[in-house]
């Protein structure tokens, strides 16, 4: 019976103490960036259309986030340009026949974001990203399409969290 009084004390001082805390991701507060506009990327790939394609994916990921509205360049606080610089698709994993069962597409990006007030670079970074899509069920789009997605995640951490 001790023991539970004691159990009880200790998690009603956690929960106590916890509730005074606020976490963010973002110590500096909410990025200035509300709106943004995302210029097509360049192609230094062998890769035919990838680049329209990876343009399409990025700015339909932003406007699925929702933390920045895809403007027009003119109306933008930040302009987003990118070149794909690597692609590459490489085998994940095989089944007990030996065949392929999954593969993972990787793009490596050279990112830079700018505003448009004064057109200062506010970051360039080198990215790479990757997704996985299974050989059977799935194609080389869809896994171009994930790893699309987890560069607009970057992107959007550089921009609204980075510390």
């Amino acid at each position: 019976m001790r023991t539970t009084a004691v159990s009880s004390f200790l998690a009603a001082c956690v929960i106590v103490s916890m509730a005074g805390c606020i976490y963010t991701f973002n110590p500096k507060g909410k990025s200035d960036i509300k709106t943004l506009a995302v210029e097509p990327f360049d192609n230094r790939t062998s890769e035919y259309g990838l680049s329209d394609r990876l343009t399409t994916i990025v700015i339909d990921a932003f406007i699925k986030d929702g933390s920045m509205r895809i403007v027009p360049a003119d109306k933008a606080d930040a302009v987003l340009h990118g070149v794909l610089t690597g692609y590459a698709r490489q085998v994940v994993a095989f089944d007990t026949t030996d065949q392929v069962s999954q593969y993972k597409v990787v793009l490596t990006c050279e990112v830079t974001l700018k505003t448009t007030k004064d057109d200062s670079t506010l970051w360039t970074q080198t990215m790479t990203q990757e997704g996985v899509y299974l050989a059977a069920d799935e194609t080389e789009e869809q896994g171009q399409q994930r790893a699309g997605e987890h560069l607009v995640e970057a992107v959007l951490t550089k921009t609204t969290k980075d510390w």
